[in-house]
């Protein structure tokens, strides 16, 4: 069984264009994001793209990449094109590191795939961190989760849940409900070679959210807290500016 990181780094975007090239510090914002990934320590760490201009910049470090089709719906079915391709073994365990998260932590990383291996009654697992902000809870871009006491996940959503009766639209409560989904991802090899093969459900295509076609078709997503808080990534312009920010001041 080996570890290892694929990065999904689709060219289009429709929030902001063209963002993995954006340049940070004087590099492409992807090239950050692989670096972080290289820093784990995994067996491996690939880029899958769908566009020969990102293969063109990550050749210049010697990075490896997996070229993919364009149409794919979502990462997940990015990442199990380049599973298949790779010939990477079904008892692998894959880390899905999204192409804008160059802020990242590396104990964060480390983290999912450990999770993944202490519970076997999940085929994906991943992260969450508490929501305290009120415009948090309400903001489109920070999706939601919620989760049973065993820490499976119940539901995503871009919308505010759980929804309280009582409190909303006032403060929140001092006890806080709010988690939000940090979009990293580990996956059992055989299950992500057969994700592809579900169909998409009507909850995945409405939320914009593909890990609702795991728990549609009845599969679990096991979510653990956070080692270490983890900025957000970069979908807006004001997350690209906050992200270079933080960046030029290491």
């Amino acid at each position: 069984m080996a570890r290892r990181i694929i990065i999904p780094a689709r060219y289009g975007s429709t929030r902001l264009p063209e963002k993995l090239l954006l340049p940070i510090k004087g590099k492409p914002l992807i090239l950050h994001t692989y670096e972080r990934a290289l820093a784990c320590d995994f067996d491996s760490v690939v880029v899958a793209t769908d566009d020969q201009r990102i293969v063109d910049v990550l050749d210049k470090i010697g990075a490896e990449v997996c070229m993919t089709r364009e149409d794919h719906p979502s990462g997940t079915d990015r990442c199990a094109e380049a599973f298949t391709l790779l010939g990477y073994a079904d008892d692998d365990i894959i880390v899905n590191m999204q192409g804008d998260e160059p802020l990242l932590p590396k104990a964060n990383i480390e983290q999912v795939a450990e999770n993944l291996l202490l519970h076997p009654e999940a085929v994906i697992a991943t992260l969450c961190d508490s929501l305290s902000e009120k415009t948090e809870v309400f903001n489109p871009n920070l999706v939601k989760v919620v989760f049973d006491r065993a820490q499976f996940a119940l539901y995503f959503s871009r919308a505010p849940i759980p929804w309280s009766r009582d409190f909303f639209p006032a403060d929140l409560p001092e006890e806080l409900y709010f988690f939000r989904h940090i979009g990293i991802y580990a996956y059992r090899g055989a299950f992500l070679k057969f994700y592809p093969a579900l169909s998409q459900s009507p909850l995945e295509q409405f939320e914009s959210l593909e890990q609702l076609r795991v728990l549609w078709h009845g599969y679990r997503i096991h979510v653990d807290h956070a080692r270490e808080s983890s900025p957000p990534g970069v979908d807006t312009a004001a997350n690209l500016q906050e992200v270079k920010r933080i960046l030029e001041a290491r």
